[in-house]
């Protein structure tokens, strides 16, 4: 059993491309699930029907797996069934009707403009470090790259000279996003005299080694504590911010939609709710009539 799960992961590695932090959570899912299967002495995945997943997804619920969680281990067993199904491994799929938990859709919590600029405007750039983090900063702001899209960046990715950035996504699908005046000046500065090439990771610890997202999130936690009182202070917020800023300023859906990365257009929809309750208090607070 052990075997044909890594097998799995390495044909999401190899041939359908997932991306690592994807593999590794669900190779913890599934890990998870030898560890059920094996205290209940089950020796081989032909034997695992619809009521055996149904009682694990239960323990799940009982020891208190977020919904977001749950859902992700109905995908993962969804795609690990299919996939031993095809290679003939099992007759039937047995996760093929599992029902995942309805999701609660939170409106993202973002900056304002006001708190923006005070949180871009904190850096010390006068310092390395400062010009470091300003740079990271305004990356995030520019961009609305992802967190594991940032730290993955290299040095050639961006190209200043064009106003772009090439940035791999998840699935490792690559898009071309522009970048801001003052997200270029910020990197530049900050790549001044550094002699990194081409290759070397754009951003680096003082160690010159690649940034791990633990250490960028911390960083971006800092600056967003010292301007809000958001109880979300992760680099998420700044992409939150981005897409909000541009769909209150008139930008098309579609093209908002482009620059994250999406691959549905429901998924960015989800901003247009934020700009819509900002626009009802723009409304309320401004018309005689409201």
């Amino acid at each position: 059993m052990h075997r044909k799960v890594r097998a799995y992961l390495e044909h999401l590695d190899g041939e359908r491309r997932y991306s690592s932090h994807t593999i590794l959570a669900y190779e913890n899912d599934l890990s998870r699930l030898l560890k059920f299967l094996n205290a209940r002495r089950i020796r081989s995945f032909e034997t695992v029907g619809r009521d055996v997943l149904r009682v694990y997804l239960a323990t799940l619920t009982e020891a208190g797996m977020s919904r977001k969680s749950i859902a992700r281990n109905v995908a993962c067993l969804r795609s690990f069934f299919k996939y031993l199904r095809r290679r003939g491994a099992i007759r039937g799929n047995p996760a093929l009707t599992l029902i995942s938990p309805k999701q609660e859709r939170k409106l993202p919590s973002y900056l304002d403009e006001e708190s923006m600029d005070r949180m871009l405007s904190t850096p010390d750039r006068a310092t390395p470090v400062g010009r470091h983090d300003a740079a990271v900063l305004e990356l995030f702001y520019s961009t609305g790259i992802r967190l594991s899209e940032l730290i993955g960046l290299n040095v050639g990715d961006l190209d200043p000279s064009g106003g772009t950035l090439r940035v791999r996504g998840k699935g490792r699908k690559e898009r071309v996003v522009p970048v801001g005046s003052k997200a270029l000046e910020a990197v530049e500065k900050y790549l001044r005299e550094s002699g990194r090439t081409a290759s070397d990771p754009l951003f680096v610890k003082s160690d010159g080694s690649r940034w791990y997202p633990e250490g960028i999130s911390r960083l971006v936690k800092r600056y967003i504590t010292r301007v809000s009182e958001v109880e979300k202070k992760s680099p998420h917020i700044l992409r939150h911010s981005f897409a909000t800023h541009l769909l209150n300023k008139g930008a098309d859906l579609r093209a908002v939609k482009e620059l994250l990365g999406h691959e549905s257009l429901s998924t960015t929809q989800l901003y247009t709710h934020v700009s819509t309750k900002r626009l009802k208090k723009i409304y309320r607070d401004a018309h005689p009539r409201a």
